[in-house]
């Protein structure tokens, strides 16, 4: 008899609609917003220095902000965590996960509609959001993973890579499949917000909302083993 395990919030389907999301972001916003990496903070943090070394302080603000609205974004996923397990102890109704799904939609289709005048505050709400995304969704089978940013789970591939190589355990090697999967299908969704931006400009961030709306769905069903 199958048992209930548990929500599918781990599941490597999760993880790679939520990575579909995340390359679609970083590209809208580097395309379309102004050059700003919305999940790749270290990116903007290294474009921070160097604007201010230039002494170039208002553009310098572009970045620094972003950073911050990350920052904050991880604080109220937190809070949300918090909250939502106190609620759910009985484990019935939304998980506090979908919550913080929801909110990535709402917030995503009112940028959308957002003029090119509003890119710094549109670059902020998309960082605040992929915070929020990174910090409630940081597993896919019991493996720390990211979703809005890739160099950790290249390094993480790599090393089970190399200790498949060395001890032929199958747990390595299948680690190792499931962190460049879910890296190619970052890389997806970066080529799909570079199509998307390019045909529908502002408005493409929409398509966005598709991988969200199926993650949210699919966290009604109870995964089994």
């Amino acid at each position: 008899m199958r048992q209930t395990r548990g929500q599918m919030s781990e599941s490597l389907l999760l993880g790679a609609l939520l990575a579909v999301a995340g390359g679609f972001f970083d590209a809208y916003t580097y395309i379309c917003r102004g050059g700003v990496f919305a999940n790749a903070q270290t990116g903007n943090i290294v474009l921070l220095g160097l604007k201010l070394a230039e002494r170039e302080w208002l553009r310098a603000l572009t970045y620094l902000l972003p950073i911050l609205a990350f920052a904050l974004g991880v604080v109220l996923a937190e809070v949300i965590k918090q909250y939502g397990k106190a609620r759910q102890a009985d484990g019935k109704g939304m998980h506090w996960r979908q919550f913080i799904v929801l909110a990535e939609v709402i917030l995503l289709a009112g940028a959308s509609f957002a003029p090119q005048t509003y890119n710094t505050a549109v670059n902020i709400l998309i960082s605040f959001v992929c915070a929020m995304q990174v910090e409630a969704f940081r597993k896919v089978r019991g493996s720390a993973f990211a979703t809005t940013m890739c160099t950790g789970n290249l390094r993480s591939g790599t090393e089970q890579l190399v200790i498949w190589r060395r001890t032929r355990d199958a747990g390595a090697a299948r680690k190792s499949w499931q962190y460049y999967s879910i890296i190619l299908f970052f890389i997806l969704g970066a080529a799909l917000g570079a199509v998307c931006t390019d045909a529908l400009g502002e408005r493409a961030l929409l398509i966005a909302c598709a991988p969200l709306l199926a993650v949210f769905g699919i966290m009604f069903i109870r995964e089994e083993e």
